[in-house]
């Protein structure tokens, strides 16, 4: 008998952590963040979200999730849900940042881009508080790539046509006219912007797993590769797919996986040969997210009103989801 409530109590515990992980996916047309079960990946809920939902995130425990609102850069608010109530929160006011789009978090440290005001501002959820921004002077500052020690950041900058490089360093002090320092002169800690052209409507961008390269592309079919360490291009590749919009990484780092928003195929290149190994029809997609654990791909297909489920072992379409009118933002929430 002892043996058995100590079972039942295991898969007690272990049925209650299992539904503690969720996929979270926005519907533009609905205003709605959808909750599915991580395994099923069945509607538990909808939670209403802004008037434009583009990006989510969700917090180092998991507990909360964040939703960029971007209105045509004109937005001033990011929606917060308790995904333990699955409540709605007070919304973050970005202000004077307008436009949210791009979301990282860290050390609880909400990033977001804000492509109206051409910038990127990083908000302190404990002091409740936006703690820093920073200009990159660029057209439609739009996806943000957080390294894990928050000291470099990526972005695409879609209408001008370049990545933004942004590394965190000490400056030593501007020697003045006179040659002489004054006395309160002292080194200090500043980002610094290296502009990277990669052509205009660049957009979807990823970095490899080691850190050392960053993949985007433009419409045009064009990949483009830039090696970070030496901060420039080094190669270019013609996929004559039109429409080239995100793409991502495989966990492992071996495949980098780019969909066509015009086209809706999927490509699927070796990261280390360069070379496309396959290509699939997966629908018109916006917005991916690799899941590790299950090794799968998500996609969500905008314009088709759907979200594909990619098995990156076959690397064919294995479901498609339904959860309302113009699916974007896609994440993985994991409740610790």
């Amino acid at each position: 008998m002892k043996n058995l409530y100590i079972f039942l109590l295991i898969f007690t515990a272990s049925f209650i952590f299992a539904q503690e992980k969720y996929i979270l996916a926005l519907s533009k047309t609905d205003k709605k963040m959808v909750v599915l079960d991580y395994n099923s990946l069945k509607i538990i809920t909808k939670i209403n979200v802004g008037d434009d939902p583009h990006e989510v995130i969700t917090s180092t425990d998991g507990k909360t999730a964040y939703v960029a609102n971007t209105l045509n850069g004109t937005s001033h608010e990011i929606n917060v849900i308790d995904l333990k109530t699955f409540k709605p929160l007070k919304n973050i006011d970005t202000r004077p940042l307008y436009g949210s789009h791009g979301l990282a978090f860290r050390d609880d440290k909400l990033w977001f881009t804000a492509q109206g005001s051409k910038a990127v501002g990083r908000y302190d959820i404990k002091e409740n508080i936006l703690e820093w921004s920073m200009g990159t002077g660029q057209n439609t500052t739009h996806l943000l790539y957080l390294t894990p020690d928050s000291e470099h950041f990526y972005t695409t900058n879609i209408d001008s046509g370049t990545v933004s490089i942004f590394d965190h360093v000490l400056l030593q002090p501007t020697v003045p006219p006179t040659g002489i320092l004054p006395p309160n002169a002292k080194p200090r800690w500043d980002w610094v912007q290296t502009l990277i052209t990669v052509g205009k409507g660049a957009e979807g961008f990823d970095v490899s797993p080691d850190g050392k390269e960053l993949w985007t592309a433009r419409p045009d079919g064009t990949i483009i590769i830039i090696d970070l360490e030496k901060r420039k291009i080094i190669q270019e590749i013609n996929t004559s797919v039109l429409g080239l919009h995100r793409m991502k990484f495989t966990p492992d780092g071996k495949y980098v996986c780019i969909v066509s928003v015009k086209t809706g195929e999927l490509l699927f290149y070796d990261s280390k040969t360069r070379k496309m190994i396959k290509k699939i029809s997966s629908g018109q997609g916006a917005a991916m997210l690799m899941d590790k654990e299950k090794n799968r791909l998500f996609i969500s297909c905008t314009p088709n009103n759907s979200v594909s489920v990619i098995d990156l072992k076959t690397m064919e379409v294995i479901q498609k989801l339904d959860i309302g009118g113009r699916p974007d933002g896609l994440t993985v929430a994991e409740i610790q």
